[in-house]
């Protein structure tokens, strides 16, 4: 048997520190849509009457990310402090579910998140290690209308870039290619693997053009199901950089939630507070979101791969010395 190797390349960025004056250019303009998309989303969640949260980065409570099949975690970092074990923050969705029914009825986080993905995940140019979510939650709210919400920021927003980043979006070659037009197609998970198969979203994203949801995607305990199985969440997927976010409904009765946790493994312990809340009946119903910054960012300013979103990259495999 002939053994074939085959060599994955892949543009890798730079440190600042080695770019060009060229590649420095290029790499402002990628900031000043990064700086314009943050100021956008804050001030126009505030004008909605969103009340801005601090983040959480080391907790005994964290995202599990478990049983969901995309994720892909090669180290959990786990530290201790003051005789208690804690881990850095994957997601803040326990936090924002517990905020969200005790302190603020809508509420958003600029979250930093760790997630040391697999060394491979590097060449898929849309992953890694450390990366900020745009989080929000809205007590009692429904799927659709977080859905129309977001698509309503996003079809403002990408206007706003070209009114104001218009020069920026020419130079780096995105003014024309940007299109967002409310409502976004929809798309049943059960349907693209009757039509794909299980690695439906690997066919999926070469296919569109613009943005599209997928809802219905078997998740961890937090997202909400239904007794016919069915999951009332939803993921938005941009062409080429594919999920760019991840929301649902939330559960927030005791008995399904450590039914769920249990079916999948959970360990409870970790989630004793929330438990506690959801048995006291003081866990509210709320859906919510969260969006990758550098995902979203990385498809209005057309970059080559993720890490040039960030000054100092975060990739997957590769520890730069800034």
């Amino acid at each position: 048997m002939v053994s074939v190797t085959i060599e994955i390349t892949i543009e890798f960025p730079k440190p600042l520190e080695e770019l060009t004056e060229g590649e420095l250019e290029r790499r402002k303009a990628i900031s000043k849509i990064m700086t314009f998309t943050q100021m956008y989303l804050v001030t126009q969640f505030v004008k909605d009457g969103f009340e801005w949260l601090r983040p959480v980065i080391l907790s005994p409570s964290t995202d599990p990310l478990w049983p969901d099949p995309g994720a892909s975690i090669e180290k959990r970092i786990e530290v201790e402090i003051y005789g208690v074990p804690v881990r850095t923050t994957l997601s803040m969705i326990i936090h924002k579910m517990v905020a969200c029914s005790l302190l603020c009825p809508k509420l958003f986080i600029l979250s930093p998140n760790i997630r040391i993905e697999r060394r491979e995940r590097a060449y898929t140019g849309i992953h890694l290690y450390e990366f900020t979510q745009f989080d929000f939650e809205v007590r009692d709210a429904t799927s659709q209308e977080i859905r129309s919400f977001v698509e309503r920021t996003l079809y403002r927003l990408i206007g706003e870039l070209k009114k104001y980043g218009k020069e920026e979006l020419k130079f780096l070659g995105t003014y024309d290619k940007l299109k967002v037009e409310p409502p976004f197609k929809i798309y049943d998970r059960e349907e693209l693997e009757e039509k794909y198969g299980k690695d439906w979203e690997k066919k999926l994203v070469p296919s569109i053009r613009e943005p599209v949801w997928v809802i219905n995607i078997p998740r961890e305990f937090y997202d909400y199901e239904g007794e016919d199985g069915k999951w009332d969440n939803y993921d938005l997927f941009l062409p080429r950089f594919g999920e760019v976010l991840s929301g649902a409904r939330r559960e927030w009765k005791y008995e399904k939630i450590v039914k769920k946790m249990e079916r999948d493994g959970v360990d409870k312990g970790r989630y004793k507070v929330l438990l506690k809340l959801a048995k006291e009946r003081k866990l509210k119903p709320s859906a919510g979101a969260g969006i990758g910054m550098e995902r979203l960012v990385g498809w209005i300013a057309g970059v080559k791969h993720i890490g040039e979103t960030q000054p100092f990259p975060k990739i997957p495999g590769r520890v730069y010395e800034l």
